[in-house]
C-alpha cells in the first residue's frame, strides 16, 4: 500500500502508570526455574510499569477520554486493538470501549489475534477506511495492555507492564503514513497458549509451546520476512535507505535491537530501549509510544522519514513509513 491521499495522523495520547516494579521484585520471579530467571533479568526490562486496575477496557477507555478532552473530535470508527486476553467472554470490550468512553457515535470493533502487529494493523486499516469512504472524517485506535493472568514474565519473550494508548488518524493528518506491508504466516498459530478454560484467571499460565521454535525458527523467519518487507516499502514510496531518519520497533528485550540493527543495516534509535527499560513490553503499544516519544523530542524536521517496524510471535509483520 503507498500513498496518494494524505492521511496520517490526528493526535496521541499514552497513558504510562506511576507505580514501577523492579523486575528482581516481581513476585513470579522466585518461582522460575535458571533460564527462565536469567532470561528475565537480562531480557533489558528494568522495571515495569503497574496499574491498580485489573482490565484492560476502562484503561482503553481512560485513555480515549482523555484524549479527545484535549483534542475534541467525533470520530466515525474506534478500533480496539484486541488485548491478551479479552475482559469478557460473549460480551464487547469495544463496546464497553465505546459507552466508558462516551464515542456514541463511533462504530466500534476489534483488530485481533496478531499481538503486537495488531497496531500497525490498526492504522493501515483506518487508512483504508478513510479512502474508502469520503464521508469518513476520523478514526479513533485504542489499546490497553495488560499481562495474561498475573504472571508479567513472558519466557522466552519478554516482561510486560501496564499501559494504554489513544490515537486517531485524520485526511491531513502529520506523520503521513507514506507506505505499509504487513503479513501473517498462520503455521506459527499454537505456537503460544494458555490453558483457560480449566482454571480461573489467576491462575492462567502462557506456555511456548517449543521455545527453540521460537528462538531459532521464528527469528530466522522474521529475519526473512522483515527484511524483504522493509525494501518493498522503500520501493513502494520511492526512497532508498539513507533517506530514512529514524527507525522504531516494538520493545521486546535489548538483544532484538542488536539483532535487526545488524540485520537490516538500520540503526534502531535509542528512545525503544530506553521506554523497554522503564516500563517493559507494551504489547501493541510499543510502537506507538516510540513514535509519539520521537515526534515530540524535536529531533526530526517536517519531511523526515521514520520507518517502524512490527512483529508478533504468532508470525504477523508489518513495515511502515511516515513522513513526518
Amino acid at each position: 500500500m503507498s500513498t496518494g491521499t494524505s492521511i496520517g495522523i490526528g493526535a496521541i495520547h499514552c497513558l504510562l502508570p506511576d507505580t514501577k516494579v523492579a523486575v528482581e521484585d516481581l513476585p513470579e520471579l522466585g518461582m522460575l526455574g535458571r533460564d527462565e530467571t536469567e532470561f528475565a533479568l537480562g531480557s533489558g526490562v528494568r522495571t515495569v510499569g503497574i496499574f491498580d486496575e485489573t482490565q484492560q477496557a476502562p484503561l482503553a477507555a481512560r485513555a480515549c477520554r482523555e484524549l479527545f478532552a484535549e483534542h475534541p473530535g467525533e470520530p466515525d470508527t474506534l478500533l480496539l486493538v484486541g488485548p491478551r486476553a479479552p475482559d469478557v467472554l460473549l460480551g464487547s470490550d469495544v463496546c464497553r470501549v465505546q459507552h466508558d468512553a462516551g464515542l456514541g457515535s463511533a462504530f466500534a470493533f476489534t483488530v485481533d489475534g496478531l499481538g503486537c502487529t495488531g497496531s500497525s494493523a490498526a492504522w493501515a486499516l483506518a487508512r483504508d477506511l478513510l479512502l474508502a469512504d469520503p464521508a469518513r472524517e476520523q478514526v479513533v485506535i485504542t489499546h490497553a495492555s495488560r499481562p495474561t493472568g498475573v504472571d508479567r514474565i513472558r519466557f522466552p519473550v519478554t516482561v510486560v507492564g501496564d499501559a494504554a494508548y489513544a490515537m486517531t488518524m485524520v485526511r491531513g493528518g502529520r506523520p503521513v503514513l507514506r507506505a505499509h506491508r504487513q503479513e501473517t504466516d498462520g503455521s506459527f498459530n499454537d505456537l503460544f497458549r494458555v490453558d483457560y478454560k480449566d482454571a480461573p484467571w489467576y491462575e492462567w499460565r502462557e506456555v511456548c509451546q517449543d521455545p527453540s521454535r521460537y528462538r531459532f525458527g521464528l527469528a530466522t523467519h522474521s529475519q526473512r520476512k522483515l527484511g524483504a518487507m522493509v525494501e518493498q516499502v522503500l520501493a513502494d514510496a520511492g526512497v532508498g535507505r539513507e533517506q530514512v531518519k529514524a527507525t522504531l520497533m516494538q520493545n521486546v528485550t535489548s538483544a532484538a535491537y542488536e539483532f535487526y540493527s545488524t540485520l537490516l543495516g538500520l540503526p534502531i534509535h535509542p528512545v525503544c530501549n530506553e521506554h523497554l527499560a522503564e516500563y517493559g513490553h507494551l504489547g501493541a503499544m510499543d510502537v506507538v509510544l516510540n513514535l509519539d516519544r520521537l515526534l515530540a523530542s524535536g529531533e526530526l524536521a517536517q519531511g523526515d522519514l521514520v520507518l517502524v517496524l512490527n512483529n508478533s510471535p504468532v508470525a504477523a509483520w508489518a513495515v511502515t513509513l511516515w513522513e513526518v
